[in-house]
């Protein structure tokens, strides 16, 4: 049987509330590329050839639209996360607008994953080596409890603008034993500060934080489905309007239950990302320092 190649998995789904916009098709340079353009390229030079973009299926006409000239090659699949794909016997809470989350998003493209895949935001700008360890991970990965994560500097995903929200890591011998969601995290001194009750708490340079850029095999698939409608039980239950089925508690608790392990692929590449509008200058000033350095060019797949 011949050997399944990873694919590339892209969650473009969100709402943007905090931009205030669909920030995944904002251009992010003069030629008018969006980071997903970049991502698509990176991704290509790294040996992906099979993507699924996971989107809002009233978005889809816009992202055909944008990509009918410049995959280069890309097997470009759309899968449609909506509010209604839920296990039997659950339905959409009254008033819930809000998507169900990173884990949900993965799920929604499960009849399109045939192997190992990688998963990134849609509106992350990760740099080229991110995409050239995981694939080289996935690859040669044989052990279907093994998974990958690439882990960033905290003090290189920071925005100026406003607070953000990483999964903070702790690690052993270069594998992954736990995330901690935290969600307001500052730029500080030596590093970045979130406060947990009354008490403002530091965190150092060199702290390793996810920035939802995993390498799965396909056996993570069968753990989100089985641990979804257990979730929804509880998070419907508790926040009805805005519980999140996320990736990284997932795989915190995949962890914490021996379940599986995770290597954490390092680098040092330095992520560019639109959380808030008042990013946008920032990331279009970092592409077109990259673009005049060569490392990119000036029209990608056109």
């Amino acid at each position: 049987m011949e050997k399944v190649k990873p694919i590339l998995v892209i969650m473009a789904a969100g709402m943007g509330s905090r931009y205030g916009g669909l920030k995944q098709i904002a251009p992010v340079d003069d030629a008018g590329h969006i980071i997903i353009d970049y991502s698509l390229y990176d991704a290509y030079r790294a040996g992906f050839r099979d993507v699924v973009c996971i989107i809002n299926p009233s978005k889809e006409a816009d992202f055909a639209e944008h990509f009918k000239n410049n995959t280069f090659g890309l097997n470009i699949r759309y899968a449609h996360q909506t509010l209604d794909n839920l296990p039997d016997g659950f339905s959409i809470p009254e008033e819930r607008v809000k998507p169900w989350g990173t884990a949900h998003a993965v799920l929604s493209a499960k009849e399109y994953i045939n192997g190992p895949f990688a998963v990134i935001n849609a509106d992350d700008f990760y740099g080229a080596s991110a995409y050239k360890i995981l694939y080289d991970f996935l690859d040669k990965n044989t052990d279907p409890s093994r998974h990958a994560m690439v882990g960033y500097l905290l003090e290189n995903t920071l925005s100026e603008s406003g607070s953000v929200a990483r999964g903070v890591c702790k690690t052993q011998d270069n594998n992954l034993v736990s995330i901690q969601e935290i969600l307001e995290i500052y730029p500080a001194p030596g590093g970045a500060t979130y406060t947990e009750g009354n008490e403002k708490i530091h965190l150092p340079q060199g702290t390793i934080v996810s920035m939802n850029m995993f390498g799965f095999s396909h056996s993570m698939l069968d753990e989100l489905e089985n641990r979804f409608a257990p979730f929804l039980e509880k998070g419907i239950r508790e926040n009805p309007l805005k519980c999140e089925y996320l990736l990284p508690r997932v795989v915190d608790e995949l962890l914490e239950e021996g379940k599986i392990s995770m290597e954490i692929l390092p680098t040092t590449d330095k992520w560019y990302g639109v959380t808030y509008a008042d990013d946008m200058p920032g990331v279009r000033s970092a592409i077109a320092q990259l673009i005049k350095s060569g490392a990119y060019p000036e029209r990608i797949g056109r």
